[in-house]
């Protein structure tokens, strides 16, 4: 619950195309909403997803799919319970702030820091938790740094179904090593 990464600092006039490459050098869970694609990890379409439908008896996990997207559900858990205590904490990012562009990037970061910091002394969060909304965190979520896209050219050039198939095997493969780790 503390955060590891933080990019503070496009300006308004950074192209989007820009941010979008910069960003897309961390992984980002996304809902189902997002096609599986390199750096964008999506759960597996017509499997349980949702956190509840593996609660209770008789939901126990029966498949690598079903494994991979409660690990997927869990994370973006996570995140969405961070970004709701941080908006709770710190009421200023409820509304746009009436300060520079620059004092706005350094109040985002003093601010995770002091969340950070507030998240190992005190570990309580004092704080009403939002309930988050499933479908508006795409942007708000990071992953773990991947691989370097300037170690593998003919990657960049892969058209978009070449690239979704590419993901679709990186997927399955994650899945069925979890699956294979959890039954050991």
């Amino acid at each position: 619950m503390k955060f590891i990464y933080v990019l503070s600092g496009w300006e308004s006039s950074a192209h989007d195309s820009k941010v979008l490459y910069d960003a897309l050098t961390k992984f980002y869970p996304a809902d189902y909403g997002f096609a599986n694609r390199r750096k964008f990890l999506a759960p597996f379409r017509g499997t349980k997803y949702h956190l509840q439908d593996f609660t209770g008896q008789g939901c126990d996990l029966e498949t690598p799919h079903e494994l991979f997207n409660h690990r997927h559900a869990s994370l973006r858990n996570v995140i969405e319970r961070i970004f709701g205590i941080f908006k709770s904490r710190f009421l200023i990012f409820k509304s746009a702030p009436p300060f520079s562009f620059k004092t706005q990037t350094e109040l985002v970061l003093a601010f995770v820091a002091l969340h950070n910091f507030l998240r190992k002394h005190c570990r309580s969060d004092e704080f009403p938790v939002e309930v988050p909304n499933q479908a508006t965190t795409e942007e708000n979520m990071e992953g773990n740094n991947a691989r370097d896209d300037s170690e593998n050219v003919e990657e960049i050039l892969e058209t978009q179904d070449q690239e979704r198939e590419s993901a679709n095997i990186w997927r399955e493969a994650m899945a069925e090593k979890m699956w294979k780790d959890a039954t050991i």
